[in-house]
Order: structure tokens, then C-alpha cells, then sequence
């Protein structure tokens, strides 16, 4: 369980995070071109592994410039979907003749009878990252419970592990990022001007 000490350092750099990435989306609304660059020259996936993104919300980077390049080299790309509270996000693949349709919190997400992907690689949006490779989420926990049931399924069979991108505007970087004991730390940060690796 995570400590109010931890929950308060969250919810007050949340407030701080939110700002900054309006600032840097007013500052640049079309960086998602610039991102998907910086992805393409510095992560190498291998060919036909499943990617999950997402659907922007207002002021996130927008992804999909990037889910458009790795579609068109034969990824399969799927979108979030929030089942509910307290549980892992469920992914349904993107496909250009399926019309979205809003799901839990306005998030645009594929029809239901879209196919489940399971993904290999995940696009994981937040309000802040730090150098340690930690980020700072929305508070619902959805990714953390996604990722640890992803790498615990991988590991149990054997599997190689899923590759956790972290997406973000330069400017969404803080020294430290408050962290409990289930929070899951990303393998990959990419932002409009750089990428970071983590060990």
C-alpha cells in the first residue's frame, strides 16, 4: 500500500506536471512528428511484435504519427481500453476502417468487436518522468497494473519481456518522481527532442 506522504508528493507534482505539459503542447502542438523520428532512429523492435499506443487527449503528445509508421512495417497496433477501476487496461487493435467510439474518461478507444492485442511493446503516456526511468501517471494506476501483469505473464512462460516506452515532451522531465511500491519503472523514455535508456 502506498504511503499519503507518497499520495500528497503525487497529487501536488500532478498540478506542476499538468501546467508544464500545456505549456509545451501550446509551445509545439505538432511534436508528434518530431517524436516519431526519435522513435524510429533509436529503437529497433523486432518485426511483427504487437504495439500498443493511445488516443490523445487534449494536450498529450499525439502518438499516432508514430502508430501510423509502425503499422504501415506490419505492426499490429492496439489501443487502450479501461475495463475498470483497479484493473489491468485491455488493448483492441486499431484498424483504419473501424470508427472509434468513446470509452470510460472520453478516451477514444476501437469498438468492442475489435480483436484484443496483447502488447509486446507499450506507448505509455504520463505527466512527468524522471531520470531513474520512473513516471508520474493520471492516479488510476491502470499502466502500473498493466505492466506488472504483462512482465509476470512473460516471465512465467518464459517469454521475452514487454517493452515499456515511455512518451513525453522534454519539458514533462522532473529531478525525482515520487514513487510507491507498485509503480513500474519504463525501459524506454522518447520525447520530441531526445531518448532515454534505461538499464
Amino acid at each position: 500500500m502506498e504511503s499519503q506522504e507518497i499520495t500528497d508528493l503525487k497529487s501536488a507534482l500532478r498540478d506542476v506536471a499538468s501546467k508544464r505539459r500545456e505549456w509545451a503542447f501550446a509551445l509545439n502542438p505538432e511534436a508528434g512528428h518530431d517524436l516519431a523520428e526519435q522513435f524510429m532512429h533509436a529503437i529497433a523492435i523486432s518485426p511483427g511484435l504487437a504495439v500498443s499506443g493511445y488516443w490523445p487527449l487534449e494536450g498529450e503528445l499525439d502518438v499516432r504519427p508514430l502508430l501510423q509508421k509502425l503499422r504501415s512495417f506490419g505492426h499490429r497496433i492496439g489501443l487502450p481500453i479501461v475495463v475498470k477501476r483497479g484493473e489491468p487496461l485491455v488493448f483492441r487493435e486499431w484498424r483504419d476502417h473501424d470508427d472509434m467510439v468513446e470509452g470510460k474518461f472520453k478516451v477514444m478507444t476501437p469498438p468492442d468487436h475489435a480483436p484484443e492485442v496483447i502488447p509486446e511493446v507499450l506507448l505509455v503516456p504520463l505527466l512527468a518522468f524522471d531520470p531513474n526511468g520512473y513516471r508520474l501517471g493520471y492516479g488510476g494506476g491502470f499502466y502500473d497494473r498493466t505492466l506488472d501483469k504483462l512482465r509476470h505473464r512473460a516471465q512465467l512462460n518464459g517469454h521475452r519481456l514487454p517493452l515499456a516506452v515511455g512518451v513525453a515532451y522534454a519539458a514533462q522531465e522532473v529531478p525525482d518522481v515520487p514513487r510507491g511500491p507498485y509503480d513500474q519503472p519504463l525501459d524506454w523514455i522518447v520525447t520530441e527532442r531526445s531518448v532515454f535508456k534505461f538499464s
